[in-house]
């Protein structure tokens, strides 16, 4: 069986990750079996309502250095963002902004560019129009792997209460008008789903004319919701059986880097051992891979506490005790769940529209 290829997307609202954290998770992927990673944080204006703006020199700095490490490690190095509002008119000075951040794109020699439509409405003509500027941009991009996020990314009814009702045809008018080539993201019949079949993916790929990039968000926490809960459970609900429905699968982790990696090293082992997978299982040798003897007793104690029950379904004595134990513990992955114990990492309803 061919491996399916693993990647991490940086598409999470909120505080982002620091660069530092960004070369560390780039080493921790290339050790864990990922393929890539895709710099796509939600808190960059160049990448979103400000692409159409020169980088500042210290981001093309950073992103350059970052890409060096990823190349050192032998993972690739991708971008993602969103043309903003490029759909109202896809004029020749809109073509020549947009053709100044390919070129910026090309000169950081980046191999996976990722362009994400979250801001279009659903008009008719809507896939052919997104066909339209992805060949635009496809080509002019040396990027080796070029995927493209849909408006309508998921069959959510979330998605037509933002962006209006979808045209009825919306996926297999992308898979008659866009480039085989050129991948799709797909989260599948939820926003965040809990599972995944292999029905749903085949229906998915059918009607896409190719393989879906699965866009997996778990374990991102990064809604005013969200925020409140660490999604530290193993991978389930992804039958191993995706393996040959899916073109890449591709992981939005949280805030919290280090606690991410807890899962994400499920997720490798779910599609990579011979042997049935057992999640707990995986979970603990996960956890026995990145975390103390101590911390990972506590992280077991408390997997419900914070999966399930959150933040604010904490007592203060419960949450005063957490905070002396885990503060006790001098490991960088104990002090994620102290900040998030005292509400550091919390994403407000305002970041969250505003980003």
């Amino acid at each position: 069986m061919n491996q399916l290829p693993l990647g991490v997307i940086e598409g999470f609202y909120g505080e982002p990750w620091s660069w530092q954290t960004r070369a560390d998770t780039a080493r921790f992927l290339a050790k864990a079996g990922y393929s890539f990673y895709l710099y796509a944080p939600k808190s960059d204006p160049f990448f979103r309502r400000r692409w159409r703006e020169p980088f500042p020199r210290d981001l093309f700095a950073h992103l350059s250095e970052l890409r060096e490490v990823c190349k050192s490690t032998g993972i690739g190095f991708g971008v993602g963002f969103s043309p903003y509002e490029i759909y109202l008119s896809f004029d020749d000075t809109a073509k020549k902004q947009l053709e100044a951040r390919i070129d910026t794109f090309n000169s950081l020699e980046i191999d996976h560019l990722a362009v994400l439509f979250d801001d279009m409405k659903g008009a008719p003509g809507l896939a052919r129009t997104q066909a339209e500027i992805m060949h635009w941009i496809a080509k002019r991009s040396s990027a080796k792997k070029i995927v493209f996020c849909p408006t309508y990314y998921s069959l959510d009814p979330v998605l037509d209460r933002i962006f209006g009702e979808r045209p009825g045809d919306y996926l297999q008018e992308l898979g008659k008008s866009l480039d085989p080539e050129i991948g799709v993201f797909w989260t599948g019949e939820e926003i965040c789903s809990k599972s995944y079949s292999t029905e749903h993916i085949r229906a998915v790929r059918e009607a896409l004319g190719r393989k879906p990039v699965l866009w997996d968000n778990y374990p991102v926490n990064d809604g005013p919701k969200m925020c409140k809960f660490l999604h530290l459970k193993p991978f389930t609900g992804r039958p191993k059986e995706l393996n040959s429905e899916l073109k890449e699968h591709v992981v939005n982790p949280m805030n919290q880097s280090l606690l991410s990696r807890i899962p994400m090293l499920t997720l490798a082992e779910l599609y990579r051992s011979e042997e049935p997978y057992d999640p707990m299982s995986a979970w603990r040798r996960a956890v026995h891979a990145l975390a103390s003897a101590d911390l990972g007793a506590l992280l077991e104690r408390d997997l419900l506490l914070f999966s399930e029950t959150g933040l604010d379904g904490l007592s203060e004595e419960q949450k005063a005790q957490l905070l002396q134990e885990y503060g006790n513990i001098q490991e960088p992955m104990a002090h994620e769940v102290v900040t998030w114990l005292e509400g550091r990492t919390v994403v407000t309803r305002e970041v969250f529209l505003n980003q």
